[in-house]
């Protein structure tokens, strides 16, 4: 499915996923707490740091040149995203049961195939333009 799609259809999907994901989880986290046993405040938490990121998908995805390097930038942010959700599940600071650690690998299983594709076509951004020379200052 994804392989059929341009780039910047790609990123427009993972904002409005990661949008969706953030009023879930402000919205819903006095429900998921209990579902989960991951504590509301941290759902909420971390549904707050899921709007800015929709937001830079949003512009990102809809302007008319996307820079190849603020696409290696998103990649980065997504991976960073798995490796945490990853360690989340792992070390102990928080606690969730057995469908909270399955909640929060399938949305880091979700964000690790946005990435991979993303991976896959950031050929479709510019590479970024070379700065101007500096001639120094001249009167």
């Amino acid at each position: 499915m994804f392989n059929q799609l341009s780039l910047r259809s790609i990123l427009l999907i993972d904002g409005i996923i990661s949008g969706a994901m953030a009023l879930l989880l402000i919205a819903g986290a006095g429900i998921l707490d209990g579902v989960l046993d991951l504590p509301a405040a941290f759902l909420r938490g971390v549904g707050m740091v899921l709007l800015p990121w929709f937001a830079l998908l949003a512009i990102v995805a809809t302007r008319q040149t996307m820079n190849r390097w603020t696409v290696r930038f998103v990649i980065a942010v997504n991976l960073g995203w798995v490796a945490a959700s990853i360690l989340l599940s792992f070390t102990g600071w928080v606690d969730p049961n057995a469908l909270g650690v399955a909640f929060i690998l399938a949305q880091a299983l979700a964000v690790v195939v946005f990435a991979l594709v993303q991976i896959a076509n950031q050929d479709e951004a510019v590479p970024q333009a070379h700065a101007p020379e500096n001639r120094g200052f001249q009167v």
